[in-house]
């Protein structure tokens, strides 16, 4: 019984995997369409919209089904209920990805500030970078490392607050920006939240690993997760 039990894990953790790296790409997706003025790209997202929900809400009926026919011991209860949180922050990322692309529809052809835009896209290789290692944690049971890919988080805060402060002073410079600058402001917002899913994929990596809750934001961020 343990063995068929473990089988469908295996299969669980490979779907959530996948998932994982749609979620990824979803993101350069998104923040290159909105950098490039690429609207036909954004659309193309948002008419696919439905299929993160959709892949999230298959992976949490296999797991419950899982853990109700199955009845795990403690560890790899652990494992089960890790997939079921890591997969709703994957999905809030998938959402905020589709947000970024609706962004891009949204906003017209009005003169942009490129130092911002730089950064928006140092925000989305960064937030990047840490989802496909805190992936990697997750599929190497790494806790240490999921720990460090959550302090990167601070990377994205910092980036954040350098962002707001050019949009607001490119808007007193000048004002022809102030229009874009509002999608500058949801954009690199959306990104700061990524950081933060990811932050709560880490823990959630660590629970798998140790058992253990930990707080791994910066509680001088005043953060929750």
């Amino acid at each position: 019984m343990h063995e068929i039990f473990l089988d469908e894990l295996k299969k669980l953790n490979t779907q959530f995997m996948e998932m994982g790296v749609f979620v990824n790409d979803e993101i350069d997706h998104a923040t290159r369409a909105f950098v490039d003025h690429d609207k036909k790209r954004a659309q193309a997202m948002v008419d696919d919209e439905e299929k993160i929900p959709h892949e999230s809400l298959d992976i949490q009926k296999k797991a419950l089904k899982l853990m109700a026919l199955q009845q795990p011991v403690a560890t790899d209860f652990r494992v089960v209920i890790s997939i079921l949180k890591a997969t709703t922050d994957l999905e809030r990322i998938g959402e905020n990805a589709i947000s970024i692309a609706l962004e891009t529809i949204r906003v017209k052809g009005n003169p942009r500030i490129p130092e911002v835009e730089e950064i928006i896209s140092r925000m989305t290789h960064n937030v990047r970078h840490m989802l496909i290692q805190v992936l990697t944690a997750y599929v190497q049971d790494d806790g240490k490392m999921a720990k460090s890919v959550a302090a990167h988080d601070t990377e994205i805060d910092e980036d954040y607050v350098k962002a707001r402060k050019l949009i607001i002073d490119g808007i007193e410079n000048d004002p022809s920006v102030a229009v874009a600058s509002s999608s500058y402001f949801v954009v690199t917002r959306l990104l700061e939240r990524i950081g933060d899913h990811i932050v709560n994929l880490a823990m959630w990596v660590v629970y798998k690993t140790t058992g253990e809750l930990e707080e791994l934001s910066n509680p001088t961020e005043g953060k929750t997760i």
